[in-house]
């Protein structure tokens, strides 16, 4: 029997975050309060669509659990958490891919609107730095894309958690919730300025890095330095990340990005 998404509107009526519940072999995902459904099915018709790079949903209709909606996907194995052995160069892929797909939507990217929610719920308790670097971030850390840069299909929220493998053994990119249109360089921007703060090494990034030129991603340029157009947007993905780690006590990753967020400042 597939899990009933009433049970978790039931069960948790004031969360404002994504719930999961697994049954078998489907997962059912209540989304965050406010989420627009229309966005929502526009988001799982390209999933639908692009289930080479996108893992597909089960049905392409959200359901309504009281205030909030539900969609229905196939269980996956994800990435285990280990030092060595991640799947950086398989990321790059499933990024470059997504980014060079042909799109006729035109809803946006959640990218920008996460690190906007982030900064807004920020704790009184949390540390004065992460706010003064979010209010030195540039204005296009603030916008989904740019007229200068290219605009395409983006994640909008991906690190390594968002792989995912069904039965067929490839790995897929989860969690639609931020997928729209937008600059691609946002989906770098995580991994670029969790580099750039010293929590993931040299090499993956250069894994990570190459594997998405060499696949002829867009975000980037093919060989020339990619700093100048991701360090806005790596500088926001730090922010982000200290913003929420705020909420929860403070550890060796939290003082990395309240490192990072001094130095911007």
């Amino acid at each position: 029997m597939a899990a009933d998404p009433a049970e978790v509107d039931r069960t948790y009526p004031r969360l404002t975050r994504a719930e999961i519940v697994v049954d078998g072999d489907t997962v059912v995902k209540v989304h965050r309060a406010g989420t627009d459904p229309q966005a929502l099915a526009v988001r799982l018709r390209i999933a639908a669509r692009l289930g080479d790079c996108l893992l597909a949903p089960l049905d392409t209709e959200p359901r309504p659990v009281g205030r909030r909606w539900s969609t229905r996907w196939p269980l996956v194995d994800t990435v285990a958490q280990r030092p060595d052995g991640l799947p950086w160069a398989d990321a790059a892929r499933l990024l470059a891919r997504l980014h060079m797909a042909p799109h006729r939507e035109v809803v946006p990217h959640g990218g920008a609107a996460r690190t906007a929610r982030a900064i807004r719920r920020l704790p009184a308790s949390a540390p004065p730095v992460i706010g003064r670097a979010a209010a030195a971030l540039p204005e296009r850390a603030r916008q989904p894309g740019a007229p200068d840069r290219p605009s395409t299909l983006v994640h909008g929220d991906f690190h390594l958690g968002q792989l995912g493998r069904p039965a067929d053994g490839r790995w897929r990119l989860l969690d639609v919730d931020d997928l729209g249109v937008g600059d691609p360089a946002w989906d770098l921007a995580r991994p670029a300025g969790f580099w750039a703060a010293g929590l993931i090494p040299d090499d993956d990034w250069a894994t990570f890095l190459s594997g998405y030129r060499r696949a002829g991603g867009p975000a980037v340029p093919a060989s020339d330095d990619p700093w100048p157009v991701l360090e806005p947007l790596a500088r926001a993905a730090v922010v982000q990340a200290a913003a929420a780690g705020a909420h929860a006590g403070p550890d060796e990753t939290q003082a990395e990005l309240l490192a990072a967020c001094a130095r911007m400042v």
